[in-house]
């Protein structure tokens, strides 16, 4: 049996339990009982709530970024194929069992007001989002304001399939992505 290093299980558990039930929903004693460790070595990692709330957001950032990479990349074909691509790739995750939104939407709403880093951290995933599909409008050629538009349409059908509980709002998203992309293109002549 693999085993996991005590960080990896309670942040494992934090994820969870955050994005499952919300951050100030869930206690420290919850996310020591589901890593199954002490206390005491749940505040040997992470001194405070705050400390394991901002290591959540970092990690989860991460992964969603490199998930969101890869799967364009392995998209291949042409730009246009790609960019479009991450519509695809937000319906399969809007598609996952336990899918509840954007982990860093709802945890500025909830703490976003009071705790500047939880608000960072937010702001940091939408700008990242943003200039990767900066880039994939770029390689397309399309205007740079294409970019803009389109985290707009993806924001608006994470919201809506968190909200309805329908994955079909990326396939809404990437139609009108589509045609905004297209306009776009014929505009630039």
């Amino acid at each position: 049996m693999e085993q996991v290093d005590p960080r990896t299980r309670i942040l494992d558990a934090a994820e969870e339990l955050f994005y499952g039930q919300g951050v100030q929903a869930v206690g420290m004693d919850a996310v020591r009982a589901a890593s199954g460790l002490t206390m005491r070595r749940v505040y040997q990692h992470f001194p405070s709530k705050g400390d394991l709330v901002e290591a959540y957001l970092r990690r989860r950032d991460a992964r969603w970024r490199a998930g969101l990479a890869l799967y364009v990349a392995q998209a291949g074909g042409a730009p246009r194929d790609q960019l479009l691509a991450v519509f695809d790739w937000l319906g399969r995750w809007f598609a996952e069992p336990g899918f509840r939104g954007c982990a860093f939407v709802n945890s500025f709403g909830e703490l976003g007001a009071t705790t500047p880093a939880v608000a960072a951290a937010a702001r940091h995933h939408k700008e990242e989002f943003a200039a990767f599909l900066a880039a994939l409008v770029e390689a397309v050629g399309a205007p740079p304001g294409t970019a803009v538009q389109l985290a707009l349409l993806a924001e608006g059908a994470i919201t809506t399939a968190a909200v309805h509980g329908d994955p079909g709002a990326a396939a809404d998203a990437g139609a009108a992505a589509r045609v905004l992309l297209d306009a776009a293109l014929a505009a630039r002549g």
